[in-house]
C-alpha cells in the first residue's frame, strides 16, 4: 500500500450530498422563466468553477484573499488565545482549505475541524491534502449547502467548545435577509463559542470594478463556466460565445453585481421547455454585498451575537470580526 492509499483509508469519508442536478434544473428553470433572471452563485462551484475561483484569488486585482490572509496571519495568536485549547472549528464554504492553516498553526490541540462546502470533488481533494500536512488533526469534511439546514453526521461534534470560521466575505453573496438568517442559524449552532467572520468593506468603486473585471479574464471564465455546467449537467443549449461577462458596483445597494449578458436574442432549451433571452437581457449570477464595520456589527447583534473584536488592514479594504455566541 502506498502512503497516499494509506492516507485515504485513514481519513473519514466526506459526509453529506452535493447540490443535486434536480435542484440546479429547478433553479435554472425558475431563473429563465421570468425577469429579473437571477440564479444563486452556489452553482458556480463545480470542479472547474472551484479551480477557477482559486485562480481568481491569486490575481493582482483581487485584493480580498491576500488582505484577509495577512489579517489572519497578523492576528492568529490573538484568535488562538480566544479559542483556547481543544477548540472545534466548523468552516462554512471551506473551498481549498487554505486559510484554516494559519489558525491550525497557532491553535493548541484543536479537537476537530469540520470543513463544509458544496463542491464534493474539490472538498475531498483539499481535505486529503490537509490531512497529509496535519496528520494528527481530527478532520470530518461535510458536503452541504451552508445556507440551508445541515444534516450533521452522527457524532459529528466533540465535547469541545465550538467555533465557526466564515472567511472570504462569502456572507456578502447573501442578500441582507439571507445573511441575517444565516447568522441566526450560526449563532444557534455555535452557542457558547464564537464566529470568526471575514467581510469585505465599502471602498473606492474603481478598486471594486478592477477586482471583478480582471485583465486576464479569469473572472469572466468563472462566470461563463456556469453556462458550460448547465449545458453539461442539464442538457441546456447555451451558446456560450453569445454571452458577455458584466460586473459593476451598484452603489445605492452597496453591492457588486455579476451578470451574463445576452449579445443577441436567443432561445434556450431546458428539458421540454424553451425560454427566450432578448438582446441585452442578463442572467444575474452573483451579488457581493460590501459592509461598514458598524453595519456588520449591527446585523450580528440583531442575529444574537455579541461583537467583541474587529480587525482591519491599514487601507480599510477588508475586515475580520470576532462575534461571540452566548451560551
Amino acid at each position: 500500500m502506498t502512503p497516499s492509499q494509506a492516507l485515504r483509508q485513514s481519513m473519514p469519508p466526506v459526509s453529506g450530498q452535493s447540490e443535486t442536478s434536480g435542484g440546479f434544473f429547478r433553479d435554472m428553470s425558475d431563473a429563465l422563466a421570468r425577469p429579473p433572471h437571477r440564479l444563486s452563485p452556489k452553482y458556480f462551484y463545480d470542479e472547474r468553477g472551484s479551480a477557477l475561483f482559486d485562480r481568481i484569488c491569486e490575481l493582482p486585482e483581487y485584493y480580498p484573499t491576500r488582505t484577509e490572509l495577512a489579517l489572519l496571519a497578523r492576528h492568529a495568536a490573538d484568535i488562538a488565545r480566544r479559542m483556547g485549547p481543544g477548540a472545534e472549528i466548523i468552516e462554512f464554504g471551506a473551498g481549498s482549505l487554505r486559510k484554516i492553516r494559519l489558525l491550525l498553526d497557532a491553535l493548541e490541540s484543536p479537537a476537530r475541524y469540520l470543513p463544509v462546502d458544496i463542491s464534493s470533488t474539490h472538498l475531498a481533494a483539499s481535505a486529503l491534502q490537509l490531512k497529509a500536512d496535519y496528520p494528527g488533526l481530527a478532520l470530518r469534511p461535510i458536503v452541504a449547502d451552508y445556507t440551508e439546514a445541515i444534516s450533521w453526521p452522527k457524532e459529528a461534534f466533540s465535547a469541545g467548545r465550538r467555533y465557526g470560521f466564515f472567511p472570504g466575505s462569502t456572507l456578502g453573496n447573501l442578500d441582507p435577509q439571507e445573511a441575517l438568517d444565516f447568522l441566526r442559524q450560526a449563532r444557534r449552532l455555535l452557542r457558547g463559542g464564537a464566529l470568526l467572520l471575514g467581510v469585505d468593506l465599502i471602498k473606492d468603486p474603481f478598486i471594486l470594478h478592477a477586482a471583478y473585471n480582471d485583465g486576464a479574464g479569469i473572472t469572466a471564465a468563472f462566470n461563463l463556466n456556469l453556462l458550460a455546467r448547465a449545458n453539461r449537467e442539464l442538457g441546456a443549449n447555451f451558446d456560450i460565445g453569445q454571452y458577455a461577462h458584466y460586473a459593476f458596483y451598484n452603489a445605492p445597494l452597496q453591492r457588486v453585481e455579476m451578470h451574463l449578458m445576452s449579445k443577441r436574442t436567443q432561445e434556450i432549451s431546458l428539458g421540454s421547455d424553451c425560454y427566450v433571452l432578448n438582446e441585452g437581457e442578463t442572467l444575474h449570477t452573483e451579488c457581493s454585498y460590501k459592509y461598514t464595520l458598524r453595519g456588520l456589527q449591527s446585523m450580528a447583534t440583531q442575529a444574537g451575537f455579541r461583537p467583541a473584536a474587529a480587525w482591519t488592514d491599514e487601507a480599510n479594504l477588508f475586515s475580520l470580526h470576532w462575534l461571540e455566541a452566548p451560551g
